[in-house]
């Protein structure tokens, strides 16, 4: 059987394309604090890897011979929500069912079924652990898989009773346990009776490290690839992988997903003579974002959080220059996959750099009246950059302010109403590429428009850089214009492109349309740039 890339759950050495998870860790260092009976953390955003790690370090250790270990994930416990009487029995069922699967021990499954019954939910999991130990004739290891998805006082309950039989290990208790979910256990908030907050570092004290996986590095998302390419022969065109990697940055479910989209969901890829390229795997990076996978819905959805909102909104900004971001919540963003703060903040990728403001403006441009693309497309093909702008002008002026406040993040409203009014006419049929960073003061979109409907963009293409600025009352039209044409220029040479535009958003209440709305070309070096008031 052909191997593939996976995008669904722990991977199967025998099907799927893969990184082995331990070479991905510190290996030396888990082993060390399993041995040296240590509590800790391993942390990552989704589809990152987590469960195909916890399940590698089990099949290790039992293949050792030295420990007994099982892996237990307690998602199935979230529908009990706070309520501990059933959250915590739907807990521990999930690990007996474990420990009956995995090591071939139905002894703990019966006590649950028989003793366990006569236990409280609050001391029933410090019990059955307890007793899994005694029984065991090797010291015992606990992998908890999910333990984030669980809220409240059965998540309180959960970490409490682990640090109650503590003191116990490893005679008694487990000799070591992992806790494993998207979060860190610091950035558990849990609302217990009487809506008093709990933090999970309060509750769960015994940790001894955090350790959070990362992405893949550069060389082992080409070593994926590659794999596709010695399992059938199909090459890859080189100046894919830089691409690869500015999209992904080795996120790892991107990584495969695209593998996927470039090697299968393009029938004509099926034929595995025939090689894969750079065209066909940006269109396939294409119907990865249109397609609103798992993956990038649980994305969007983290979007509406209030700790991520106010990191995001500032990288959305043109103008926050000094805002000072709390360091908890960037810690927090971070964690979930969703930033980098180093060398500087920025989004992770170049793919959620795309999906970012598409998902904030979703709802937007299905409500924009049609805008029909033969109105601005000429004779050759071509798109009439002045006369889409122009009609944004007009879009603008109708509807600026109200659809502005319609986003969550307004401060960045007025250029996701252009982008959305961009990808509305668009339609599928052309590329709007974002680029975006605190304090850049502007944001950056390259607009690609293939030229021969029947190549596509395996043909002539149409490169056009839309600048956008914000002009506050603060700020002098001619300093915004003069910082904003050398940026235009700037990022124009950059990427290519053929024209070049500078759009600038008034936010002076005090300015009336007339004065708002304005155009006039100006010229910075070799570049003719039309600059557009809004």
């Amino acid at each position: 059987m052909e191997k593939f890339f996976n995008t669904s759950g722990p991977i199967k050495t025998e099907h799927h394309y893969n990184i082995p998870p331990l070479h991905r860790m510190d290996w030396d260092e888990i082993a060390h604090l399993i041995r040296s009976e240590r509590y800790f953390v391993l942390h990552a955003p989704r589809q990152t890897g987590k469960t195909s790690t916890l399940l590698a370090i089990m099949a290790e250790l039992n293949a050792e011979g030295r420990f007994a270990c099982a892996y237990a994930n307690i998602e199935g416990a979230q529908a009990a929500r706070g309520d501990e009487s059933k959250g915590i029995p739907t807990v521990c069922s999930a690990i007996a069912g474990s420990i009956r699967l995995y090591l071939d021990q139905p002894e703990v499954f019966a006590w649950l079924n028989t003793t366990g019954r006569n236990q409280p939910s609050n001391d029933l999991l410090k019990q059955m652990l307890e007793h899994w130990s005694r029984i065991s004739d090797r010291p015992v290891v606990l992998l908890l898989d999910e333990v984030d998805a669980l809220v409240g006082d059965t998540l309180i309950s959960l970490l409490r009773q682990i640090r109650a039989g503590y003191a116990q290990r490893p005679a008694a208790f487990p000799q070591s346990v992992i806790l494993c979910g998207v979060r860190d256990v610091r950035d558990y908030r849990m609302h217990g009776q009487g809506e008093e907050v709990i933090t999970g570092g309060s509750a769960f004290n015994i940790k001894a490290k955090s350790l959070r996986m990362g992405n893949f590095i550069e060389e082992e998302a080409r070593a994926l690839w590659h794999q596709h390419t010695e399992a059938t022969g199909q090459p890859f065109a080189p100046e894919i992988f830089d691409e690869l990697w500015l999209d992904t940055k080795g996120q790892p479910w991107l990584v495969n997903a695209l593998g996927y989209e470039a090697t299968w969901e393009n029938r004509e890829a099926r034929d595995r003579t025939r090689p894969i390229t750079l065209e066909d795997y940006r269109a396939a990076r294409e119907r990865l974002i249109l397609s609103r996978a798992t993956h990038l819905d649980q994305l969007a959805d983290k979007l509406k959080e209030p700790r991520v909102r106010t990191v995001v909104a500032a990288l959305l900004s043109t103008e926050q220059t000094e805002l000072q971001l709390p360091d908890d919540d960037l810690q927090y963003v971070e964690d979930l996959g969703l930033i980098r703060v180093r060398p500087q903040l920025a989004v992770s990728n170049r793919i959620y750099q795309e999906i970012i403001p598409r998902e904030l403006t979703w709802s937007t441009q299905t409500m924009i009246a049609n805008q029909d693309l033969a109105w601005y497309v000429g004779p050759d093909h071509r798109l009439d950059m002045d006369k889409l702008l122009r009609a944004f002008q007009q879009f603008f002026r109708e509807n600026g302010e109200s659809w502005v406040e319609r986003f969550e993040y307004k401060e960045a409203g007025p250029q996701l109403l252009l982008q959305a009014f961009l990808q509305r006419v668009l339609n599928g049929g052309g590329r709007l590429n974002r680029e975006f960073g605190l304090g850049r003061r502007r944001t950056d979109l390259l607009l690609e428009w293939p030229l021969d409907e029947a190549s596509g963009f395996f043909g002539p293409v149409q490169r056009v850089v839309i600048e956008l600025k914000l002009l506050h009352a603060r700020r002098s039209l001619e300093s915004t214009l003069t910082e904003g044409l050398e940026q235009t220029a700037d990022y124009a040479d950059k990427v290519g492109a053929g024209e070049a535009h500078l759009v600038v958003f008034h936010r002076d209440p005090g300015k009336t349309w007339e004065e708002r709305i304005w155009n006039r070309r100006e010229r910075f070096g070799k570049w003719e740039i039309a600059v557009w008031g809004c």
